[in-house]
């Protein structure tokens, strides 16, 4: 047995998420982490209200740290020491500090100033994204390609799993899409409640930001390797940063990072954090995969038990 953990982004939050994790964890979601974010972190996830959370400057940093607080509760259970691990754009850095390439201090300071950015830069233009049913990679790329001819601004954003392609683009190019889907030969394009057009251009101003937070960060020796977004490839640690900062402007290749884990071997992934989504992508992409998840702390004892008990079989 290989395993795989993986780690959400932004989306998967919801309002009451973590609620067990703040009293078992305050070292890492108490005071020092409302510090350096300049909010409560305990308020922003169990009062809300939706709106609040859901902003990307508040919903980024409390899904990385809620993520990486279980994943230290489930290697403290388990003893679980996987072999390899991948995060869904903002995951990222969470299986970044999963490995110890990042410190979890200094991953939540990038990510605080990724959110900000983020957020500042889908306030400069009215943008989006939708779920394009019925496309793969290559039709996706086709349509964007054909719609950025004709003036319009449309980029594929993330390829999920097979059939799950998302793009990104202006106001106008979205509900073009929403509007044509039909006609241009997909089955159906569902607009998302984002507050902007990550992974394309439009993230451009943020990526100096994030660079610039990146720069006295320190990157240490990995314990496991950590797949990389944007190259469906384990990280060099000479290339991280670099592929960090870009990362906003490219788009996520997560079917691609699943494929790659399974052919190194990985048969088993542990979806670690708020929700159940990469567990979902994981069990579209690899048909024959063992997929388990931990979204609270009580799914913790019967997750470390059929760890052990697979790792014995």
């Amino acid at each position: 047995m290989k395993v795989g953990v993986l780690f959400p982004g932004q989306g998967s939050q919801f309002v009451g998420m973590g609620e067990e994790l703040f009293d078992a964890r305050p070292d890492l979601l108490g005071d020092r982490a409302n510090e350096l974010l300049g909010f409560s972190l305990r308020d922003v996830c169990l009062v809300g209200p939706e709106e609040e959370l859901t902003r990307t400057e508040h919903a980024q940093p409390a899904l990385f740290a809620l993520s990486y607080a279980l994943w230290e509760e489930l290697a403290a259970a388990s003893g679980l020491r996987p072999d390899g691990a991948a995060g869904h754009s903002l995951g990222e850095y969470t299986a970044l500090a999963a490995s110890g390439a990042l410190s979890y201090e200094s991953s939540l300071g990038v990510v605080a100033t990724r959110g900000n950015a983020m957020a500042e830069a889908a306030d400069l233009e009215e943008s989006g994204m939708a779920a394009v049913l019925g496309a793969d990679e290559a039709s996706a790329r086709a349509l964007c390609d054909a719609r950025t001819a004709d003036n319009g601004r449309l980029d594929v954003a993330n390829i999920n799993a097979p059939g799950q392609v998302v793009v990104a683009g202006g106001k106008p190019d979205i509900e073009w899409l929403v509007d044509n889907a039909k006609d241009l030969g997909f089955r159906r394009a569902i607009p998302l409640k984002v507050a902007g057009a990550f992974h394309s251009g439009f993230m451009e101003p943020a990526v100096a930001k994030v660079a610039g937070a990146l720069t006295d960060v320190d990157v240490g020796d990995m314990v496991f390797p950590v797949w990389a977004n944007t190259t469906a490839k384990p990280h060099e640690a000479a290339t991280l940063k670099e592929v960090l900062a870009r990362q906003m402007v490219e788009p996520v290749l997560f079917a691609q990072i699943l494929e790659d884990m399974s052919a190194s071997g990985i048969d088993t992934y542990i979806h670690v954090g708020p929700g159940d989504v990469t567990a979902g992508l994981a069990r579209r992409t690899i048909k024959d995969a063992e997929v388990l998840t931990v979204s609270t702390l009580s799914d913790i004892p019967d997750v470390a038990d059929a760890i052990v008990t697979m790792s014995t079989a």
